[in-house]
């Protein structure tokens, strides 16, 4: 006997057995929709609170139209290659390809990649433009005579060892909202949180050579005079 039989058997009528099976089909595409929600909620969410169980991480705020235009003043007589660490949703790099850098960015969030890539396009800048899915750290920025940074304070005096250690020395490094901790700026432009600070390689790759210099100096004079 069919199931519907059975139910007609127990006294329900055919109406009542359409209406469970719809409530029963139903219960399903909203159980369905409803997971599916929830999944693509966390492809979404994911990629922004993972960054934030770092040691340290790079939040993204994006950067103002002020901050912008700083960043591009302080680098318009500037030319060639230029890198923005922990580029968003690519407003600096797009805006640099426009005044004629080869420009990239390097993000650690897909989907700010993915988005950047479509604006690039979309302003008609993607061939001068390259945008990149990568942890900072595992990157070498020795190509770029240019280098902009939204970074947190946290970081700050470890990029400083990095950059020193990889960048030429005719490169330029602009620093938004925090400054680094050891390096003495060149030039500012700004104020406030649209304050930008620019550091010249040959002083800083400088200054670090003359500290190893002057940390290294006291030890080398105890071994000469242990000798004598």
């Amino acid at each position: 006997m069919s199931q519907e039989g059975l139910f007609l058997d127990s006294g329900q009528s055919k109406n009542d057995v359409r209406e469970e099976k719809s409530r029963s089909r139903l219960g399903l595409v909203v159980t369905g929709v409803l997971g599916g929600s929830l999944v693509a909620l966390y492809a979404v969410a994911a990629p922004f609170v993972t960054p934030a169980l770092r040691k340290i991480c790079l939040p993204f705020v994006p950067a103002t139209s002020v901050q912008v235009e700083n960043v591009l003043s302080v680098l318009r007589a500037r030319s060639g290659t230029l890198v923005d660490i922990g580029s968003g949703d690519g407003r600096i790099v797009i805006a640099a390809a426009k005044k004629g850098f080869k420009a990239s960015g390097f993000e650690l969030n897909p989907w700010l990649v993915w988005f950047s890539r479509y604006k690039a396009w979309r302003e008609g800048v993607h061939k001068s433009t390259s945008f990149y899915i990568s942890d900072l750290w595992k990157v070498n920025f020795s190509q770029y005579s240019n280098v902009v940074i939204f970074g947190v304070p946290q970081m700050m005096e470890q990029l400083e060892l990095k950059l020193a250690s990889e960048l030429p020395t005719t490169a330029k490094v602009v620093a938004c909202r925090f400054p680094f901790p050891t390096w003495i700026p060149e030039n500012t432009a700004g104020e406030g949180i649209d304050t930008v600070w620019v550091y010249d390689a040959k002083t800083f790759k400088s200054d670090l050579q003359n500290g190893m210099r002057r940390k290294t100096t006291p030890e080398h004079k105890d071994t000469m005079d242990s000798q004598q």
